[in-house]
């Protein structure tokens, strides 16, 4: 007796697909042999099966029932078919399964049958014409046998097989695909990818012996020292006239280190645990040393062979390092000879003990192009195409070059963001180029005929052509629509049929008829459509053909408007069917679906049954078509008065309704598009539609409209792109010939990609019609036929994501990260030489081949200008008058502090600096910083200048910086005496003024002002005074939206943007990426080895974002997509906020960046301001007890002890009040702010202070007045010294940049005496800070420690409710002894402290000083605390709402709005009124800040008792 398949395997699990499938499938019976290694079971069903399918459930029970056992699972197939089928019908669909069934069964026969002609002249008879050869006539019966078999015993036709022969065709050896290439081209062919290794040759060089499981030169005596190579002791210990082994015990030269060995190297891969000595080879691809005890280095180089990576160690004596790296160093190729053994302090395996290092040539073997005729690349991803492409653009770049290619286009995945350095790379090829051309006395190449790099964007394209209405001609809602639905064996109106039509007719918003039929679609149903729609073959086998069916339903509609839920689909059928019967009529229809997406546009689906849910429409047969059409027929009839409510009463207006609306655009579907800028013009509309796809379309990903495309389609080239592209897509759909002719007109050329590109397709549930490599060889060939019909060029592209074979690794890791299911799949999107593209291609004939590679790619490129990416030209942007302007702020201010006759030191610099601002165009960049400021400053808010602006008199001047940069000197408010040259101001030269000794005015007797900070004008604008200004600015955090608004005031809306970011994959997440890829795949790859897989990931980008302060300036009358694109940042498209596209560092030539940035320094002074009353500018800057801060304690009364030892008084204080300064403060022993202003110059540069200045002070060699601290020192010193001041300022530059000193420098620097202590501090900067800044820094900092000490409340008020980063009421406000507890808990594990834990160690430091100066905190009162900043309350401080642990900020605010409507009832109410947490309540009640609450309004008897 039959049972159910599922009855029989009731645990089998099986894909959702299969499992649909097996549903109705019965088990007629189930046996097996004696010995049990064999089960066969008989199944039956009413519909085919494919063999796929079949194959796919034996496989599942094998795996799932007889894991353990040798056991064959076969099924046997009883198919029950309907009338539709015939044998010819059953051919057609069953076809692939015949073919999937031979090709296990025998090559033999499946070539014959794949091979044969077929046809079906007798109802009763197969006829097979297969090739009249020998092995034909002896497989003909089997063949046969098969055919009777599947047809009759699995099928239930009783049909006979007939094998006819027909002769054999001469085949005509079709001539070789055209390599036009140099000899040399075939023994290219087997070429691998670059830095992919080739094997060594056993043949080649002598060999020790091997052992048979490695193959390797593994020794059978490890322990052995002669084998090991250099023994244990064979080093010196150090000791004075010891003796040392020489590096290198060999005459060969290439021999590096230690005895030559000829011994054969085995890949990395293969070393695998301490397996004795072994030979490896590599590259060294990460090299460093270290100094270590007894005059020894550590040299530790990483060397990979591409297999894997190997960590080398190896000790030497100090003397040797020069010799050992001429030959160790990154990027070359060395084999060596050692032991690997498990390294104790990293735990990996490592070669530390070596016999020999030897060079060697390069093993790798790269790619290269020999083609006479090169082809060009027109699609091409970079790592700026979002988490996909992993090459970056100058390697594509230099790579295409190289290969001699005449162009490649740039084509990244909705962005444009590799232009910039895509083109930085090209104008060094031109560079290189005409430097060529001069050298050999050649004139310059034309740039047109030179490599171009092609501008372009896959776009993801969305057709919102097609109107919501077709074909209307001024109908209103008030004549006839019908409203109809179909249902069809498939998605193709030219390949399926349809099978129901229903449909109602809808008068004046009313439903009076209906019309529903079957059809006869002449071919079996596919089960899925069974399964779907309930239609079987027995329903609609008696039934009407669409010949009969068709003009009826069309006699039904009349002229009434047809109306359908995703119209376009259900038209296709109609138009296609009335095509084939010649039936002409216009249609006019309209898409619910488009309506919908109007009129519910926060709905996330649109479909029929979720339409009708959100308007309460009963949809119970949904996919019936009858059942369908009504619903939506009801659907239409809702939609009408909506329509009519939104001012649309014709069709024409819904048209218009629909036209270019953001909303339906982002819920259409996107297909890929390349887009090429052919010229200036073309680029400036390709940066429109970016600007517009983020702006505007962005859902998911920037989407370009075609409406907005071809209002911007001049100087653009448009390609068809790849599977995901709309012609692709349609063939695969089986569109009707029409709309695929619509498709084609639209782009400008067709693409054609490698076989292996869509392979995934073969395997794709979703894909039906690709089920081989043929397959997607024949939609290429229909895309050249469509390129002849058209007349549109069709190229061939490679879809490139990454540069080569080998590459692919790090796509696919970057996309096992972001989940994707088949990232282990990668498909070999790799850049193709021309040889391996016509080869590609060969199946197309090698003519045509060739025209699609080379001649229709290279064509498409002569028609592109070489042009830049960003405008070359610099445009700031114009305020009128504005040299005259800032000439007159400045003499205006310059008189008011220096008198009527200025002192000629101050005019000549005056005159000097304003000269240069002017005369490069400078003066509208500082007018621009000065409104800034004084806006600010008029707002009440100071501003900090940050980078090297305070080096400018004219910006002192200005206002736009509080630094003078004037020599110290003494100058009289009163009288305006002045004194810059008395031996007591000389004294003073590189100091501040404010460290001058007091002094009386000689001439009027009132104090002088001490001014000054001695800062060269050169450091800001250079020597020649022609470097571009930087002007950045510190506002206070809270101001600083305002001042980006402020900026719209001076310019005008839209003229400004946020200067935009890219976000890029840094290593730390690259190495998450990569670890976890391999131990998810149990394969536990050596750190090593992961950081090289790293370097290939690292940079990818991840998001865009925003500069912190950078604002773009716009001119007037220009256009921003001239320059660059613009987004939302990190495409957040909830906020107001622009940014550029491109990163700002590639325009900030061309257009004006402002650096408006915020600062915690302003915001605190503003505070300090309001809560003292004291104006800060006139707090001085040589208070004693403020100086004594940075050298003791004694200015707050306590003692290092009362504060966990901490020797100075700096805690809290910006700049100074982290361990690594106050070290250098103990260090350097700063006696006056001068001193400071040098400290804070060492704390921000790099290599600076630690094993450079430090080392110099504490050996006694400088002191922190000669050691160098910031950049303007070395040009000053320089100076003074006697080298050229030309001269001295280039050095400093470089030197500031780290680029150390060139020979001929320091010999200039040593023949004026410059001490060689100076010399080599020079040398080991990598970066250095400007003195303007430090100082701008300084003075904020001295300011905030002056309140520390003579307003200790305000100070710990401002400071607790700006800087804290951790405060915790819980743990810092019940009292010192409280929280020394704790501090003392922090301290037992201060080696595993978290982030936030360490913060709050910080902001305890600060209250326990607090504390042991004998101020305290006052419980927090609901009513009165503020949300955000501690007050002060009497003699105490009353912490901020949001110090409270799990209180956030907008909960405070909360709170605090709650409070001003009265008391709370209960904690119920205080917790319904402020929206706090239970967590958040209860720990308030524990800490007594709700009083005697109780916990619910409710009143209770017990209440009045």
């Amino acid at each position: 007796m039959a049972k159910q398949f599922f009855d029989v395997f009731p645990s089998l699990k099986l894909e959702k697909k299969i499992q649909d499938l097996f549903e109705q499938v019965m088990v007629e019976k189930v046996s097996a042999t004696k010995r049990g290694d064999y089960i066969r079971a008989t199944v039956s069903c009413d519909y085919l099966i494919p063999k796929e399918m079949v194959f796919k459930v034996e496989t599942e029970i094998k795996k799932q029932f007889f894991s353990g056992y040798n056991m064959q699972v076969k099924l046997y197939e009883r198919f029950r078919l309907s009338g539709q089928y015939t044998p010819e019908k059953l051919m057609n669909v069953y076809k692939d399964s015949i073919l999937l069934e031979l090709r296990q069964h025998s090559p033999v026969e499946y070539h014959l049958f794949k091979g044969a002609d077929i046809d079906f002249s007798g109802s009763e008879e197969i006829g097979l014409t297969i090739e009249d050869t020998v092995l034909g006539k002896s497989k003909a019966a089997e063949l046969c046998r098969i055919m009777e078999k599947i047809f009759n015993d699995r099928c239930g036709f009783s049909v006979h097989c007939q094998i006819h022969y027909k002769e054999i065709k001469v085949r005509e050896r079709e001539e070789e695909v055209v390599k036009i290439s140099y000899p040399a081209a075939a023994s290219e062919a087997g070429e691998k990818s670059a830095e992919t290794p080739k094997r060594p040759i056993a043949a080649g060089e002598p060999k020790a012996a091997k052992t048979a499981e490695s193959g390797g030169s593994v020794s059978q005596f490890p322990g052995n020292g002669e084998k090991r190579g250099i023994r244990r002791g064979e080093f010196g210990k150090g000791n004075k006239g010891e003796f040392k082994r020489a590096l290198k015990r060999s005459d060969n030269p290439d021999v590096i280190y230690g005895r030559d060995f000829e011994e054969e190297a085995i890949p990395i891969e293969d070393v695998i645990g301490e397996m004795g000595e072994v030979v490896i080879r590599g590259k060294i691809i990460n090299l460093d040393s270290r100094e270590i005890r007894n005059e020894k280095t550590i040299i530790m180089f990483d060397m990979t062979d591409f297999t894997d990576t190997m960590t080398v160690k190896l000790f030497i004596h100090k003397e040797q390092m020069s010799e050992l790296t001429a030959g160790i160093q990154k990027g070359a190729f060395i084999k060596l000879k050692g032991v690997p053994t498990i390294d104790r302090f990293d735990n990996e395996l490592t070669f530390g003990s070596l016999a020999g290092v030897k060079k060697i040539p390069d093993f790798t073997v790269s790619r290269s192009d020999k083609s006479a005729k090169k082809r060009v690349e027109l699609h091409c991803h970079t790592k700026m195409s979002d988490m996909d492409g992993v090459s970056e653009v100058k390697d594509i770049v230099k790579r295409a070059y190289k290969w001699g290619h005449p162009a490649i286009a740039i084509t990244d995945h909705g962005v444009v963001q590799s232009f910039p350095d895509a083109n930085h790379v090209w104008e060094d090829l031109w560079k290189a180029e005409k430097a060529k051309r001069k050298e050999a006395g050649e004139e310059n190449p034309d740039k047109q005929d030179f490599f171009k790099i092609i501008y372009g964007m896959e776009a993801y394209l969305v057709d919102d052509l097609q109107e919501i209405v077709t074909g209307e001609s001024g109908q209103d809602f008030h004549g006839d629509f019908v409203v109809f639905d179909i249902e069809t064996t498939g998605f193709s109106p030219v390949n399926n049929r349809i099978i129901e039509i229903g449909a109602v007719k809808v008068s004046e918003g009313e439903i009076v008829d209906r019309f529903s039929a079957f059809v006869n679609p002449d071919v079996p149903i596919p089960f899925e459509i069974v399964k779907l729609t309930g239609i079987t073959d027995d329903m609609v086998s008696g039934a009407p053909f669409i010949d009969s069916v068709l003009p009826e339903f069309l006699d039904f509609c009349g002229d009434a408007v047809l109306v359908a839920h995703n119209a376009g689909f259900d038209m296709s059928f109609i138009k296609e069917n009335a095509l084939r019967q010649k039936i002409e009529k216009q249609f006019v229809y309209v898409d619910t679906v488009a309506i919908a997406r109007i009129l519910l546009p926060h709905q996330a689906k649109h479909t029929l049954d979720a339409v009708a849910k959100t308007l309460g429409i009963s949809l119970e047969n949904h996919h019936r078509a009858v059942d369908d059409a009504e619903a939506t027929a009801e659907i239409f009839v809702k939609f009408i008065p909506m329509l009519k409510e939104n001012g649309v009463d014709t069709l024409a207006k819904l048209n218009a309704m629909g036209d270019s609306s953001p909303e339906l655009v982002k819920r259409l579907p996107s297909y890929h598009a390349i887009i090429l800028a052919e010229n200036n013009i073309g680029r400036e509309n390709l940066y429109a539609l970016v600007s517009e796809s983020h702006l505007t379309y962005f859902s998911k990903r920037p989407r370009v409209p075609k409406s907005f495309l071809m209002k911007h389609r001049e100087g653009l080239i448009l390609g068809s792109a790849c599977e995901a592209g709309e012609l692709y897509r349609a063939l695969l759909d089986g569109k009707a010939d029409s709309e695929i002719a619509r498709i084609v007109n639209f782009y400008d050329y067709l693409e054609i990609q490698p076989v292996g590109n869509n392979e995934f397709m073969i395997s794709s549930e979703k894909i039906s019609v690709i089920n081989s490599r043929e397959d997607i060889m024949d939609m290429n060939r229909r895309i050249v036929t469509l390129g002849e019909q058209f007349g549109k060029p069709v190229v061939a592209t490679c879809d490139v994501h990454f540069l080569d074979p080998g590459d692919e690794v790090y796509r696919r890791i970057i996309m096992a990260g972001k989940h994707f299911a088949d990232a282990d799949n990668q498909a070999p999107l790799y850049l193709r030489t021309t040889e391996e593209m016509l080869e590609e291609f060969s199946y197309l004939g090698s003519e045509k081949a060739e025209e699609v590679v080379i001649t229709n790619t290279v064509k498409i490129a002569d028609r592109i200008d070489v042009m830049a990416p960003v405008r070359p030209d610099k445009c700031p942007p114009v305020i009128p008058d504005s040299d005259k302007t800032l000439k007159d702020i400045c003499y205006k201010r310059a008189h008011e502090l220096y008198g009527e006759k200025l002192p000629e030191i101050v005019e000549k610099r005056l005159e000097k600096e304003l000269n240069s601002i002017i005369t490069n165009g400078f003066a509208v960049m500082y007018i621009i910083a000065q409104k800034l400021v004084w806006k600010s400053v008029e707002d009440g808010y100071l501003v900090g200048s940050r980078g090297s602006v305070g080096s400018s008199l004219v910006a002192f001047m200005a206002g736009i910086t509080e630094v003078n940069s004037l020599s110290a000197h003494y100058r009289c408010p009163g009288c305006f005496y002045c004194d810059f040259d008395s031996p007591e101001v000389r004294a003073s030269a590189g100091n501040a003024g404010c460290d001058l000794p007091d002094k009386i005015c000689p001439v009027c007797g009132k104090p002088l002002v001490k001014d000054g900070f001695d800062i060269p004008f050169e450091t800001f604008l250079g020597f020649k005074g022609d470097k571009e200004p930087d002007i950045d600015l510190n506002f206070s955090g809270e101001y600083q939206s305002k001042a980006h608004k402020y900026t719209e005031v001076i310019f005008g809306a839209g003229q400004t943007y946020r200067a935009g970011t890219i976000a890029t994959l840094a290593d730390k997440t690259a190495y998450g990426y990569v670890k976890n890829y391999y131990e998810e795949r149990g394969n536990r790859k050596r750190v090593c080895e992961i950081n090289r897989i790293v370097g290939g990931c690292t940079g990818i980008r991840r998001s865009t974002g925003q500069h912190p302060g950078g604002i773009i300036v716009l001119p007037m009358g220009e256009d921003i997509n001239s320059f660059t694109p613009v987004q939302h940042p990190a495409n957040d498209m909830t906020t107001d906020i622009v940014t550029t596209h491109f990163d700002y560092h590639s325009i900030d030539h061309n257009l004006l960046k402002l650096d408006i940035l915020g600062h915690d320094d302003p915001t605190m002074i503003r505070m300090l301001q309001d809560l003292t009353g004291i104006d800060p500018t006139k707090i001085p800057l040589d208070d004693a007890k403020v100086m004594s801060l940075f050298q003791d304690t004694s200015a707050l009364g306590i003692t290092p002890e009362q504060i966990d030892g901490c020797p100075l008084g700096s805690l809290g204080v910006p700049e100074f009040g982290t361990e690594f300064v106050i070290q250098m403060l103990l260090d350097t022993k700063p006696q006056k702010l001068s001193d400071l202003i040098r400290i804070s110059g060492l704390g921000h540069g790099t290599d600076v202070w630690l094993g450079n200045a430090q080392t110099l002070i504490l050996d006694g060699k400088a002191t922190i007045s000669t050691a160098i601290c910031c950049r303007d020192d070395i040009m000053i010193y320089l100076i003074n010294q006697g080298v050229d001041s030309a001269l001295s300022f280039t050095i400093m530059e470089s030197v500031r940049k780290g680029k150390g000193l060139k020979p001929e420098w320091e010999a200039a620097m040593k023949e004026k005496d410059v001490p060689d202590w100076y010399i080599w501090s020079c040398k080991k900067i990598k970066y250095m800070f400007p003195k303007a800044h430090a100082a701008a820094y300084v003075m904020m900092a001295w300011r905030i420690a002056y309140c520390k000490i003579y307003y200790p409340l305000a100070y710990y008020a401002s400071y607790f409710s700006i800087r804290a980063s951790a405060f915790s009421y819980v743990i810092m406000c019940q009292g010192q002894k409280h929280l020394e507890g704790v501090m003392a808990d922090y301290k037992q594990r201060s080696e595993s402290l978290t982030k936030k834990e360490q913060d709050t160690v910080k902001d305890m430091k600060i209250v326990q000083e607090m504390y042991a100066r004998g101020f305290e905190f006052v419980p927090i009162d609901i009513f009165s605390a503020h949300s955000r900043n501690f007050q002060i309350v009497g003699d105490k401080l009353m912490p901020s709402l949001n110090s409270i642990d799990g209180l956030g900020e907008k909960a405070a605010d909360a709170i605090v709005e709650a409070a001003k409507d009265g008391p709370f009832l209960s904690k119920d109410d205080f917790r319904e009124r402020t929206k706090a947490s239970k967590t958040v309540v209860d720990m308030m009640a524990d800490l007594n800040l709700l009083g005697d609450l109780p916990e619910s309004n409710q009143i209770s008897l017990f209440d009045f008792v």
